[in-house]
């Protein structure tokens, strides 16, 4: 079960009061600034961008590709660590706005992680260490570190244990034992 907040809502759908649950104007700096550093091509700028004008909290290293997503109005709530690679266009949200109620949840994903393409992390969401998420990957559940996960929904591949019985063995990840 992911670790979300959850408030509930009354007469029309919680979207439709999203200005009660957060600033209109700390949505349009955060906006601003993300639309920036999506297109930013410099890992060090980008990153400086989301640290100081965002507060997100960013390890060394870590490098969010181009057209990368991060949540527009909680981006205080994701945590990226050290010599992480989150892939092009991937989402990742620390809000959900339903029909009776909106969720908030924290983000952490470790250091040493790999995120492919256009995948999309759901709020309360942990991604261990050294774990691999596949491209194009719903990530709506904890993925543990040093595993490997894909899909739509999102299952794990293999167990920090498989990964590590093919790295001694030699086998590529994407070949079939």
């Amino acid at each position: 079960m992911r670790r979300t907040e959850r408030y509930k809502v009354e007469g029309a759908n919680s979207l439709w009061h999203v200005y009660r649950t957060v600033s209109f104007w700390k949505v349009m700096k955060c906006f601003i600034f993300i639309q920036i550093g999506r297109i930013t091509p410099f890992m060090s700028w980008k990153n400086w961008i989301y640290r100081s004008c965002l507060k997100m909290k960013i390890g060394q290293k870590t490098s969010l590709a181009l057209m990368v997503m991060p949540d527009s109005m909680f981006p205080e709530r994701i945590s990226i660590g050290d010599n992480t690679i989150i892939g092009f266009n991937t989402t990742i949200l620390a809000h959900e706005y339903l029909i009776d109620e909106y969720r908030l949840g924290d983000v952490n994903i470790g250091s040493n992680v790999m995120i492919g393409a256009n995948s999309t992390i759901l709020p309360g969401v942990e991604i261990g260490d050294g774990a691999i998420v596949s491209a194009a990957t719903l990530v709506h559940k904890d993925v543990p570190a040093g595993s490997m996960c894909g899909g739509n929904p999102m299952r794990i591949i293999y167990t920090a244990e498989e990964m590590a019985e093919r790295k001694k063995n030699d086998v590529p990840i994407w070949q079939n034992a």
